[in-house]
């Protein structure tokens, strides 16, 4: 179990509030206590101290860097779409409503990262925040690990960049300007959903998609480059012209300096849990879905080739290039894409009309 390489490496604990504490529930090496608190209302923490923060991308992988730090496991934005849903099964709990509310905290996230960060062997490579559960998921207001996580990364020279649905990175833009004048950051926010009933369904525990599209344009005043992971896209539910012209609109108007978009893939563990809220609000849905996704969690290469255009000319109708590829997608550097004088996006439609397709 990966969780095996934590240890206590000396008596710590989360935020001095009062907050009656247990001792740890869960058996991991490493545990501190469990908390649960009034704010946070169905969600149980499980404090450990860890005695990694970084952890190496696998080679085979395909992604553009080579590490990442993840404070929290387990992400109460509960998406029912999230990729990382099964790691939870890695910790005995389940891809579930465990995922979403037995959350696991790196309490001395940023001490200890900032002694690995500080060796003479670190090669200063990129460091990816939020490839796996959220950084600034609402768990953060109460533990604050980012500011003291981004401090240590700039201080030692290490340049790294945020991926987020979280309104909380509102609260440390200050400090990313500062970094920004230290090492190369880039700050990247998660939006694919503008409908506001749709996202609320489909991830009921994350800001609005307008309180997102705010902090992009936040972050690009602040003189921060902000790219737009538009991503998943969910075929019949977001995928058509009207609702991607609509995204891409919107993204423009609030300075987005550049967006990647993709369609869902359903891993194990996330599949189940996806199709069973499919099942329980777009019950008409269910067939499609099991025959697009028959063969795998990816949906078919020609589906993927035909929302890859639809992508691509929507973004153009908005004045974002072609580019933004693989190996920009975590750099999120500014494609001088202007905002101002935007015409006002259009609803949505949740519905394409691709039958005839797939």
């Amino acid at each position: 179990m990966r969780w095996n390489t934590q240890s206590v490496a000396e008596p710590l604990s989360g935020p001095d509030d009062g907050t009656p504490a247990q001792p740890p529930l869960l058996s991991l090496a490493g545990a501190l206590r469990t908390v649960r608190t009034p704010e946070f209302q169905g969600i149980t923490f499980h404090e450990v101290a860890a005695k990694s923060a970084l952890n190496k991308v696998p080679p085979a992988s395909s992604m553009p860097f080579r590490w990442t730090v993840n404070p929290y496991r387990g992400c109460s934005h509960a998406c029912v779409y999230c990729f990382a849903r099964n790691t939870h099964t890695y910790l005995d709990l389940d891809a579930g409503l465990d995922f979403d509310r037995q959350l696991v905290v790196k309490v001395n996230v940023g001490e200890v990262l900032r002694s690995e960060v500080s060796k003479r062997s670190w090669a200063r490579e990129h460091v990816a925040l939020g490839t796996n559960t959220d950084p600034y998921q609402r768990a953060e207001g109460r533990y604050a690990l980012m500011p003291g996580i981004i401090r240590a990364l700039a201080d030692s020279g290490t340049p790294f960049s945020i991926l987020t649905k979280g309104t909380l990175l509102a609260r440390d833009v200050p400090l990313l300007k500062s970094a920004a004048t230290q090492v190369p950051i880039g700050a990247g926010i998660s939006l694919a959903v503008l409908d506001p009933e749709l996202q609320a369904a489909l991830e009921p525990g994350t800001p609005s998609p307008a309180a997102r599209l705010r902090l992009v344009s936040r972050l690009r005043e602040a003189g921060l480059p902000c790219g737009v992971m538009a991503m998943p896209i969910l075929p019949w539910l977001t995928d058509s012209e009207e609702h991607l012209d609509a995204l891409m609109g919107s993204l423009a108007q609030a300075g987005a300096t550049g967006v990647t978009a993709a369609a869902l893939h359903l891993r194990p563990g996330t599949r189940e849990w996806f199709m069973g809220w499919l099942a329980r609000t777009h019950p008409r849905l269910v067939g499609r879905y099991r025959r697009l996704y028959s063969k795998g969690a990816y949906a078919p290469s020609e589906y993927r080739a035909w929302l890859g255009r639809r992508v691509a000319a929507a973004k153009a109708r908005h004045g974002f290039g072609r580019g933004f590829e693989r190996d920009e997608a975590f750099a999120h550097r500014d494609a001088d894409v202007v905002a101002a004088g935007r015409p006002a996006a259009r609803e949505p439609a949740l519905v394409p009309g691709q039958d005839a397709l797939f």
